[in-house]
């Protein structure tokens, strides 16, 4: 978050800074010099800006869920049988029932062309599938989760990027009994940010 506000405030520098050189030591005639640093600068802040919401949401899940370094995980670049969009997947187990796969979905589209490539395929080469073997994981895969590549030995997880259940943007109200989730794994993920019913929420006792 902080490199986020960081990279914002720095694109509007230059955008700004670009400008006022432009206006007030150049003569109109470099206007086409400076336009596409200007629409470059504009570009390079509002992508900023919509990486913060994510962002957020990241840290909302690591704070309520423990890091876990899995391996082996079952990936595909290809829709997965059991889904209808189209898209990138991994399968990760229930929490509360371990037999049962659950496809977690890259809906997002941002900064997926990096996890792409390490999905790979069979002319992918092998350090590029390392760098996601084992694989950091944070969350629930029946609401939302945070995945992360290994970072260099010693090294925090690098490349963090936000999956979720298509119902835990509030397309589709969760029910209590979707994924057999428990009133507590439901009160969970509403704290990293996913829609569920108020219902399961629990009640608070006066003091």
């Amino acid at each position: 978050m902080i490199l986020i506000v960081l990279r914002l405030v720095g694109w509007i520098g230059v955008w700004i800074g670009s400008l006022a050189v432009l206006v007030v030591f150049l003569s109109p005639g470099f206007t086409l010099f400076f336009v596409p640093l200007l629409g470059y600068s504009a570009f390079r802040a509002v992508l900023q800006l919509a990486y913060v919401r994510p962002s957020i949401y990241v840290q909302r899940v690591l704070w309520n869920y423990p890091w876990q370094l899995l391996t082996d995980v079952p990936r595909g670049r290809n829709k997965h049988p059991r889904v209808q969009e189209d898209e990138m997947w991994l399968e990760l187990p229930n929490p509360e029932d371990p037999g049962e796969r659950i496809p977690l979905l890259f809906l997002s589209g941002m900064r997926t062309f990096w996890w792409m490539r390490r999905f790979g395929t069979a002319r992918t080469k092998p350090e590029l599938k390392a760098e996601i073997e084992p694989l950091w994981f944070a969350g629930d895969p029946r609401f939302i989760a945070v995945i992360a590549a290994s970072g260099r030995k010693g090294k925090a997880p690098k490349r963090l990027h936000l999956l979720y259940q298509r119902t835990a943007t509030g397309r589709r109200g969760i029910e209590p009994t979707d994924w057999n989730a428990s009133p507590a794994a439901l009160e969970r993920a509403r704290r990293s940010g996913a829609h569920v019913p108020d219902a399961v929420r629990p009640h608070s006792h006066p003091h």
